[in-house]
C-alpha cells in the first residue's frame, strides 16, 4: 500500500497533469500561472531521484493523452512548456530547502525565468522566427478587429501605437516573470508550511522599503523623459520600459507607507485597502501614489512619526 506521503505526491502529479492539459482550454488564462506550484512542492518534499520519477511520469502521461485524443504536436508543446518552467522551479526549490529569505527566492526565480525568456527570444530569432514582427502583426490585427467607436478613442496613430507596444516587450517579459513567481511563491509557501516545512514569508508590508538609490533613478528617468523624443532611439525604448516599472515600485512603496501609518496609529486598514482598490480601478493614480512612495524613501518620515 502507498504511504500517506506517496499518496500526496501522487496527488500533486495528478495536479501537474490537469494543469498542463488545461493550457489548451479556455481555463488557461488562470491555470497557466499555476503550472509551477505542484512541481515546486514535489521538488522540495522529494529527493532528486523520486522527484524525477514523479515528474517524468506526469509528463509521459500528458504526452500519451494528447497523442491519443488530440495530435502529437500538442503533447510536445505541453511537455516543452513544463520543461521551460523547470529551471526556476529548481532554483526556488533549492532556496526553499536552504530556508532562504522570501526576497531572495522572488529575485532569483524572477531573474531565472526572465533569462529563459530572453534566451528563447534570441534562439527563435536565430532560427528565423522574429517574435517582434509577429507581435506587431497580432496587435495590428487586434486593433483592426475593434469597432470603429473604440478605434476613435485611441489617441495615437495605429502604426505609432503598435510600434510603442512592441518596444515595451521587455516590460511585458519582466511583468510576466514577476507575476508568475509571486503567485508560485505565495501558494507554494502556504502548501509547504501546511506539509510541515518552515518557509520564510515576506516581511509585513508596512516594513517594506526600497533602496534610496531608486529615488535618483526615478528622478533622472522623469527628467530625461522631457528631452528624449526620438521614438526609434535606444534611450527612448529604455525609458518607456523603465518608467512604468519604477512608477509601479514606488506606488507599492506608498501602499507600504499607508500600512505603516495605520499600524503606528492603530487605525483601521481602510486607508491602504482603499489605496489598493484605487490603483486597480484607476491606473492614473499610480503616478500620484509613486510620488508619495518617493517621499517615503527619500525623507525620514517614518522616524519622525515613530518619535511622536
Amino acid at each position: 500500500m502507498l504511504g500517506k506521503g506517496s499518496v500526496r505526491m501522487l496527488g500533486w502529479s495528478i495536479a501537474t497533469i490537469i494543469l498542463l492539459l488545461s493550457v489548451i482550454t479556455p481555463l488557461s488564462i488562470i491555470t497557466f500561472f499555476l503550472l509551477m506550484i505542484p512541481v515546486v512542492v514535489q521538488f522540495v518534499k522529494l529527493d532528486t531521484k523520486r522527484f524525477l520519477m514523479y515528474y517524468g511520469a506526469s509528463l509521459a502521461i500528458v504526452y500519451i493523452l494528447t497523442s491519443v485524443f488530440l495530435v502529437g504536436w500538442a503533447g510536445v508543446l505541453l511537455v516543452s512548456m513544463s520543461l521551460f518552467f523547470l529551471p526556476p522551479v529548481i532554483q526556488m526549490g533549492n532556496l526553499y530547502k536552504k530556508r532562504s529569505p522570501a526576497r531572495t527566492v522572488l529575485t532569483v526565480g524572477t531573474v531565472t525565468l526572465l533569462a529563459e525568456l530572453l534566451l528563447s527570444l534570441v534562439v527563435s530569432y536565430l532560427f528565423g522566427f522574429n517574435l517582434i514582427d509577429k507581435m506587431k502583426q497580432f496587435m495590428t490585427e487586434s486593433i483592426n478587429s475593434l469597432p470603429d467607436q473604440l478605434k476613435g478613442m485611441v489617441a495615437l496613430d495605429q502604426d505609432v501605437l503598435v510600434q510603442l507596444m512592441s518596444q515595451m516587450l521587455p516590460l511585458y517579459m519582466i511583468g510576466f516573470s514577476l507575476i508568475v513567481v509571486v503567485i508560485t511563491h505565495w501558494l507554494s509557501r502556504k502548501v509547504l508550511n501546511r506539509a510541515g516545512e518552515s518557509i520564510p514569508a515576506f516581511k509585513p508590508m508596512r516594513e517594506w522599503m526600497l533602496p534610496r538609490s531608486f529615488v535618483w533613478y526615478y528622478m533622472i528617468a522623469l527628467f530625461m523623459e522631457f528631452f528624449v523624443k526620438d521614438a526609434n532611439s535606444i534611450l527612448f525604448t529604455l525609458l518607456i520600459n523603465l518608467l512604468p516599472l519604477l512608477t509601479a515600485a514606488f506606488a507599492i512603496q506608498a501602499l507600504a507607507f499607508l500600512f505603516f501609518v495605520v499600524h503606528t496609529n492603530r487605525w483601521n486598514k481602510v486607508l491602504p485597502i482603499g489605496g489598493i482598490v484605487l490603483l486597480l480601478i484607476f491606473p492614473p493614480a499610480y503616478f500620484i501614489f509613486s510620488m508619495l512612495g518617493v517621499f517615503d524613501v527619500a525623507f525620514p518620515i517614518r522616524e519622525r512619526m515613530t518619535r511622536k
